[in-house]
């Protein structure tokens, strides 16, 4: 999964008897692990006993880890890419995700002693074993890497003349290689040999990478002497117990086991479907909410209240929606508020479909004729209530249809929180196509579950503007 190449973290000294980390962990009673769960047999989700679980060795290095330090343990799930911006940000306490120890980490991170070694190899087709034996095989071939990894670096500096692909998560570049896409990957041996193990089209080569093993350790927060020794202390305990071999023994038995695809994975879906109508129901409340006022600040006579209205739904509508995810949850813990991802992720939508929304109703505002308004003035109501009983709720059955595509959008736009962790539809994708060893199998059946919900938001929206229609119609009779 991570990194550059090889770089062993120095041995602690006479450490710290303790440290702010260590005492916060201790005084919580729990330590916050971060990880990305979709990389086995490091991590990865099964369902045992019924009950969605993250396994691994990573997850047993980490209940070592907890059980030393005689607290509980809690995960953090989000993408790789993010974990580095979660651990110094104090979302997490350490993460262990199969993080390889670099130079360039160690700058803003301090690593633990190395806990596993791995050697990196090049995942292909296997109709394309006699094309590719060397490092010099690789000019002008389309090669993928998981971003800011140990093994993208060694595909851009080690492949002569490939042209490197990184994504994300794993699972896209091993569907991207069964569909011809690209035409290998550098992954890790164990995690590359899960996969030629459950597909027989794929088989792993070594090229002669030189300095190609990687160092996998615990990253911790800097300044954490204490912390980190008491780390050390269970990771030596590891190596002297010979602890990893059993890890790993365990982890690739529960890779294999086997059920049925929707009796393994159908609550994935169900979990993902209902956590994506509920983000996309509280991002609208609170978009329509906060467009209404911001709509009505745009139409307000004191300046400073237009401008700052334009100024939001400017800024907002012109920056995406994924920064403003990262924003708002790496933002809320740097002032202090220890929100859930869920919950960041909810606002951060709620604000983004805001600055829709307010252009919707300023449109919808401006459709109702001038002439209303001053009838309802000239009956008494003075700006507001005519505002609020005259032109509002006529410009709200204009722009019904409008408001409903801002909900449609809003459940297909949820997909982006899947990078902090929630588990939403397109995250709970990501955790099959890495449990099953299936990349594409399972983007079929999520594409139909998003069709479903908002073919059905589609046509419930119709009846309602059939309802309104009518009503129109029956109070001109």
């Amino acid at each position: 999964m991570a990194g550059s190449l090889a770089f062993v973290a120095p041995k602690n000294a006479q450490a710290a008897q303790t440290d702010p980390y260590l005492q916060s962990i201790k005084k919580k009673g729990y330590i916050t692990v971060g990880l990305s769960a979709d990389y086995p047999p490091y991590e990865f989700h099964k369902t045992i006993d019924g009950q969605d679980k993250i396994v691994g060795f990573d997850i047993d290095v980490a209940k070592k880890i907890a059980k030393d330090m005689g607290v509980k343990l809690k995960i953090d799930e989000m993408q790789f890419d993010g974990l580095l911006g979660a651990l110094k940000t104090g979302k997490v306490d350490m993460i262990i995700s199969g993080m390889a120890s670099t130079p360039e980490r160690a700058k803003e991170v301090t690593f633990s002693k190395t806990y596993l070694a791995a050697k990196q190899k090049v995942l292909i087709r296997k109709s394309d074993v006699d094309k590719y034996k060397t490092t010099m095989d690789f000019n002008n071939v389309k090669v993928g890497a998981q971003k800011q990894t140990t093994q993208e670096e060694l595909a851009k500096t080690q492949l002569d003349g490939s042209k490197v692909t990184s994504l994300g998560k794993f699972t896209d570049l091993v569907l991207q290689l069964e569909n011809k896409k690209i035409d290998a990957i550098v992954a890790e041996g164990p995690v590359g040999q899960a996969y030629v193990d459950q597909n027989k089209s794929l088989t792993m080569i070594s090229p002669g990478f030189t300095n190609a093993t990687k160092d996998t350790a615990v990253a911790l927060p800097k300044n954490s002497p204490a912390l980190t020794a008491q780390v050390n202390k269970s990771i030596d305990e590891i190596k002297a117990q010979k602890l990893m071999p059993k890890y790993q023994k365990a982890a690739n038995k529960l890779m294999f086991s086997k059920q049925s695809f929707f009796k393994e994975y159908g609550s994935y879906y169900v979990k993902g479907a209902w956590l994506t109508v509920a983000l996309a129901f509280i991002g609208v409340v609170i978009g329509t909410a906060l467009g209404t006022l911001l709509a009505l600040m745009r139409r307000a006579k004191i300046k400073i209240l237009k401008w700052l209205s334009v100024i939001y739904i400017e800024y907002t509508r012109g920056t995406p929606l994924l920064v403003q995810v990262f924003i708002v949850f790496f933002g809320t813990q740097v002032v202090g508020l220890h929100v859930s991802a869920f919950v960041s992720s909810a606002l951060a939508m709620g604000l983004n479909s805001g600055a829709y929304v307010a252009e919707i109703i300023r449109g919808g505002l401006n459709s109702v004729d001038v002439g209303q308004a001053e009838a309802a003035r000239s009956l008494g109501l003075n700006s507001n209530l005519s505002m609020r009983y005259v032109v509002l709720p006529q410009a709200f059955k204009n722009i019904l249809p409008a408001l409903g595509n801002e909900f449609i959008a809003v459940i297909k736009e949820s997909s982006i929180v899947s990078v902090v962790g929630v588990g939403e539809l397109m995250f709970q994708t990501g955790v099959i196509q890495g449990a099953s060893f299936k990349p594409f199998l399972p983007l079929i059946f999520t594409s139909l579950i998003y069709f479903v919900l908002t073919f059905g938001l589609s046509r419930l929206l119709s009846l309602v503007e059939k309802r309104y229609n009518l009503s129109d119609q029956t109070n001109i009779v």
